[in-house]
């Protein structure tokens, strides 16, 4: 027993220590050294604390090891241990002089410490209950007295408030730590761009919360996101819904967990849900400006379900609350960036049916802006001089083509450019074989053309002119056949008649040269009735190899008078349906044509093949120095010649044959010569009638 002295200066000393030192272990220790030696009769001191299960395990004492056995390896269950719930029941000191006559401590420790006599005494704080100490000696009494006990109550107030000083200094420690954390959590969720990212980030620090557990998030979908369900399900670890869903029922939940999810959405606040005895379910609201995003979903281990005030709701609930604004704008830029994809996605799908309806037009489509430069061009415009749209795109249409400007193309740009009126006009290239009818509609930008390519369209015209000139060369012919030739007739006989007069023999040859003259004229309506003449009468099925064999000797011994060489090939070829006398006019008129073209010593050259299986062919080429380009149009146009004594008929009534046999003509020309090519269609009969090949 020690005097006040000595006990007023331990005390200071625990005083001194119990503010000063942040070891609790090191200070409660040093509560059990003074008690032991204010109580010399003491044997063993021990201080329990709380488990956080309902149990209180050895902290401190002295000594640490008894009969093998350490002070931190007893556990004190008030369930089970009457002493104890009597102390925390209480809250106040309890002295049993002697063990054997009292029925509160439990016999196992007292059996196996032989403890005769022992002192309980409550550790609380401001009404709080936060631990116990027990003093017991080994087989003898300890005879304490009143003045004893309050000794080391007194000393037990010293260990409340060092225990007290640690917890709050933990509890500061602990709170700045968990606004660092939130410092942390919220520049790194500063640095998410998707919910993915965000979610991930609040999993991460609800681990640094909870511990080792398993986390999920149920994002409600909203409306204008058009999603097939109300929720999204994400979970940490990259967990699958049927992965999650098969792990809680592992662990047994009893109630049903969509339903507590809904729960938590509707009553916006945290629903707990025991898993066993040590596993809680925790579903935690994501709120942010009063709506409900989602619920992040907790399944905590080692935790008993009786003690969820000791979870970190609080920290757990601040992580939500910072990530759910953040959440929220990175769901709404996820909205945004969905309605943006669905419009651009419209919009690009409305451009490619303009495009596609732009594209299908055949003809031409060009866009020229204010600056004259072409900013759309379909696929239908083709440009002189090898050109193409994307290197046209962008460029000044006069600076590309300077030659134009002054043109009509340029006048009438200019007028729908300037006027804003829409105009119509043709326009002929000179450097490519194109003839455009153009339209010109003005519009916000500048102006877009149509250009309808009427190369084809002219040929036709030229045509129709052509057969229209042969309809009035017929009507002509025919009217004119019978007037004409009768009086002829009668002249000529007359002629013929004073020729053999000898009184007039001195005029013989003047009546010559008239019945000479006469003649010609005969052949002159003879031509212009074989050119107006569109029956195909006298048609019949042969080979066109045997009229062409069959005037080879004339057309020999002509090119022979010439000095001009000839050469004739043929291929075998499919007989069709021809007008012999026809024919070989056509093809003497081609080949003396082509004779007249030459020089002397050059060659021509006649012949005949098949053309696709579709067409036989007769072909006239001449060495001649080729045709000029600006006759080559009115090349068949009755009473066109470039001849001085023609009468411009022969052409003519080649066209008009290869006409009534539903074949056509056309020619290649150039500086080393020209080739006709009449083309006669196999599987067609002159008349439109159908026609077989068999004979």
């Amino acid at each position: 027993m020690v005097d006040d002295q000595s006990r007023y200066s331990r005390l200071a000393n625990i005083t001194r220590i119990v503010n000063t030192k942040l070891d609790l272990h090191e200070v409660l220790q040093q509560v059990t050294t003074a008690i032991s030696e204010e109580i010399v009769r003491c044997d063993s001191v021990g201080i329990f604390l709380p488990e956080g299960d309902g149990t209180y395990r050895g902290f401190a004492g002295k000594p640490e090891m008894i009969e093998g056995i350490t002070l931190q390896s007893q556990i004190i269950d008030p369930q089970t241990d009457p002493l104890a719930a009597e102390l925390i029941e209480k809250r106040k000191t309890i002295y049993i002089a002697d063990t054997s006559t009292d029925n509160r401590p439990d016999l196992v420790p007292v059996g196996a410490f032989r403890i005769h006599s022992l002192l309980a005494l409550p550790i609380s704080y401001e009404q709080e209950f936060i631990g116990m100490v027990f003093l017991f000696d080994y087989g003898t009494p300890m005879h304490l007295t009143q003045s004893e006990i309050e000794s080391v109550e007194a000393y037990v107030n010293m260990a409340a408030v060092a225990i007290q000083n640690a917890k709050t200094l933990n509890q500061k420690e602990k709170l700045l730590t968990e606004k660092q954390s939130l410092l942390d959590l919220s520049r790194e969720l500063s640095f998410c761009s998707t919910t993915r990212e965000s979610l991930n980030v609040c999993f991460s620090y609800l681990k640094q919360a909870f511990g080792e557990g398993e986390f999920a998030a149920h994002i409600i979908i909203p409306p204008s996101a058009k999603s097939v369900t109300p929720i999204a399900f994400h979970a940490a670890d990259d967990l699958s819904e049927t992965d999650w869903n098969e792990r809680l029922d592992h662990l047994g939940l009893t109630e049903d967990y969509e339903e507590l999810v809904q729960r938590a959405v509707s009553e916006k606040e945290t629903i707990y849900n025991g898993i066993g005895d040590h596993r809680q379910l925790l579903l935690l609201p994501m709120i942010s400006i009063g709506k409900v995003h989602g619920v992040i979903s907790v399944v905590c281990d080692g935790i008993a379900v009786k003690q969820t005030a000791d979870l970190p709701l609080s920290f757990a609930q601040s992580i939500i609350d910072a990530t759910a604004p953040v959440f929220s704008n990175v769901l709404y830029m996820d909205q945004l960036e969905g309605i943006v994809e669905e419009r651009t996605s419209a919009l690009y799908a409305a451009n490619k049916r303009v495009n596609s309806v732009i594209e299908s037009i055949t003809d031409g489509f060009l866009v020229l802006n204010k600056d004259w430069e072409y900013s759309y061009i379909n696929q239908h415009v083709s440009f002189s001089r090898g050109r193409t749209a994307e290197e046209m795109l962008g460029k000044n249409i006069w600076e590309m083509y300077p030659d134009i400007i002054g043109t009509l193309t340029y006048t009438e740009f200019h007028r729908a450019m300037n006027e804003r009126v829409t105009v119509r006009f043709e326009a002929q290239s000179d450097v490519d074989d194109y003839w455009y009818d153009i339209t010109a509609y003005p519009f916000d930008d500048g102006i877009c053309c149509i250009l309808k390519n009427i190369k084809e369209q002219k040929k036709y015209e030229r045509e129709l002119k052509r057969l229209s000139n042969l309809d009035l060369i017929g009507q002509m012919a025919a009217g004119i056949s019978h007037e004409v030739r009768n009086p002829m007739t009668t002249v000529r006989g007359f002629l013929q008649l004073m020729v053999t007069d000898k009184q007039l023999e001195q005029h013989a040859a003047h009546f010559n040269l008239m019945i000479g003259e006469l003649d010609r004229a005969n052949a002159i309506i003879t031509e212009f009735l074989s050119v107006g003449n569109t029956r195909t009468s006298d048609m019949k099925m042969m080979n066109l190899n045997t009229i062409l064999d069959d005037i080879s000797p004339l057309i020999k011994v002509d090119t022979s008078n010439q000095n001009k060489r000839i050469r004739i090939y043929t291929q075998e070829v499919p007989d069709l349906w021809l007008n012999p006398n026809e024919i070989r006019q056509l093809i003497i008129n081609l080949y003396r044509n082509g004779l007249e073209a030459m020089t002397t010593g050059q060659s021509l050259t006649i012949g005949t093949y098949l053309e696709n299986e579709k067409y036989v062919v007769l072909a006239v080429q001449d060495q001649g120095s080729g045709i000029d380009p600006d006759i080559i149009e009115k090349i068949g146009t009755p009473f066109y010649t470039t001849k001085d004594e023609g009468t411009g008929l022969g052409l003519g009534i080649c066209y008009a044959v290869a006409a009534r046999h539903n074949a056509t003509i056309s020619i290649e020309t150039g500086t080393e010569g020209t080739i006709f090519f009449t083309k006669f269609p196999i599987e067609s009969r002159p008349g439109g009638e159908g026609a077989s090949l068999d004979r």
